[in-house]
């Protein structure tokens, strides 16, 4: 049967691993982009396809790639159309991540099992999750309990009043909603007028006047303080251009001004803002003991007429081929030179930098807290077979496995937490190998172990949950 309960557990080691040591273990889920809103209120869904295909830009490229017309994939089909067409295209799938996912996400939380995908079952499937989602017990905040999630980090913009996050933390439920603080607009200096309007916001936030870069800096604490008082342990930062230097703090405030008055910044100036307001903000960061994460690669929005007739975060987004490693180095160091480098997982998202990332965590290892650098899962792009077996193999031979936080899901779905166990499968099918192989030991409680602490433990404990 294609999914059954051994799917990808190829050893009898394998097996033992992933049933006994990682399926059960709770999902500490400590980079997402779902909506807290939905699970405060425990949002009630009446079919699938809302659960499956709003936001899912994963989906939407792959229907696309399939002939499907944008009004059915992102657009304002009605949800059955919609259904349908993902039901045309997921046949066409074969050997990609989305085929696994999709049958996965049957299985759990719907409990479909034995079934393929496809035109012929679509109609059958509509049918039961349905009857099972307008029954009342599958809204956003059950799924995440039917899921074993223990805790989940959203991902916030400094502006945000967090409502959601605090409703929730009042109704005193054991899943923690968390914030996560992405204050990526604040660095943004080159988007000019945009730029400007998002500063005029965080003066509302802040309930600050915000002239000079001095009160720039104090509003942007004063929100960090805030999202730490509600729960906040994360912060997270997408790094798409580097520049070797950071700027004076004289040099800042002059590009401040400038900006504030409406004159461009651009190019390296820009570049060395951003460096600028990154060393700061590791400041806070250590200060508040939170992990930063640090996601870099991405090229945003290659497809200028999908952005302007669509928007961002649509499914156009590609993988950068930068350089970036030496001026990333800088970076860190500048922080580790004042001791202010705090946690910090680090995400590649070209798989030609994994080797090159996973070396450099090391060269930040402090000697007291393990694991402090993480070289972080693999990310977007690479959350498939193929690129968590490397990332894993990677991390085994330049790092240290051992201490691993595990998977994220990075995504907009409730029903991505699928991903989790498919890792914990790859991870469990990697060490049951190497096991029967004579690599590791063939000692069941020393793997084991390892298998639970990535799966879960090594997470609880760094991000201190």
């Amino acid at each position: 049967m294609f999914i059954d309960d051994d799917f990808l557990l190829d050893t009898p080691q394998a097996k033992t691993l992933f049933h006994e040591y990682a399926e059960h273990q709770p999902i500490i889920d400590y980079h997402s982009h779902l909506d807290a809103a939905a699970i405060a209120d425990n949002r009630q869904f009446s079919n699938i396809a809302q659960l499956w295909l709003d936001g899912d830009h994963y989906k939407w490229r792959a229907m696309r790639t399939n002939g499907i017309p944008e009004r059915l994939c992102s657009g304002d089909a009605p949800d059955r159309e919609k259904y349908d067409a993902w039901a045309a295209t997921v046949p066409r799938l074969l050997r990609t991540p989305l085929y696994h996912w999709t049958h996965l996400e049957l299985r759990r939380p719907f409990g479909i099992t034995g079934t393929l995908f496809g035109p012929d079952t679509a109609g059958d499937i509509w049918e039961k999750t349905s009857a099972m989602l307008q029954s009342g017990s599958l809204g956003a905040l059950d799924i995440l309990k039917k899921m074993n999630v223990e805790a989940v980090c959203t991902t916030d913009d400094p502006c945000d009043d967090l409502a959601a996050h605090r409703r929730h933390a009042a109704s005193g439920d054991s899943v923690k909603l968390l914030p996560t603080f992405r204050p990526d607009k604040a660095r943004a200096i080159h988007q000019g007028r945009a730029w400007m309007e998002w500063v005029d916001r965080l003066e509302r936030a802040s309930g600050m006047e915000i002239r000079d870069l001095a009160a720039f800096q104090k509003a942007l604490a004063s929100r960090h303080a805030w999202f730490a008082r509600n729960g906040c342990k994360l912060s997270d930062h997408s790094l798409e251009a580097f520049d070797d230097e950071s700027l004076s703090e004289e040099e800042a405030a002059a590009l401040f001004a400038a900006a504030r008055q409406g004159g461009e910044v651009a190019g390296r100036d820009a570049a060395r803002f951003s460096n600028y307001l990154m060393d700061f903000l590791a400041g806070l960061a250590a200060a508040a003991g939170w992990v930063r994460q640090l996601h870099v690669g991405a090229l945003r929005n290659p497809n200028g007429a999908a952005l302007r007739d669509l928007g961002p975060d649509t499914g156009f987004d590609a993988i950068a081929d930068f350089t970036y490693i030496a001026p990333l180095g800088r970076l860190l160091d500048r922080s580790a030179q004042k001791g202010t480098l705090p946690r910090t997982i680090l995400y590649n998202l070209n798989p030609r930098d994994n080797a090159a990332l996973a070396v450099l965590c090391g060269s930040f290892q402090d000697g007291v807290t393990a694991g402090k650098m993480q070289y972080g899962a693999a990310w977007w792009f690479l959350d498939q077979m193929d690129g968590m077996t490397r990332h894993l193999e990677t991390l085994s031979q330049l790092g240290m496995l051992s201490r691993f936080v595990g998977m994220l899901t990075d995504s907009r779905s409730l029903l991505s937490y699928t991903r989790h166990e498919y890792f914990r499968r790859i991870l469990c099918r990697m060490l049951g190998r190497d096991m029967a192989q004579g690599l590791v030991p063939d000692d069941m409680d020393m793997v084991g172990s390892l298998a639970a602490d990535i799966s879960y433990n090594n997470a609880k404990q760094y991000f201190n949950f």
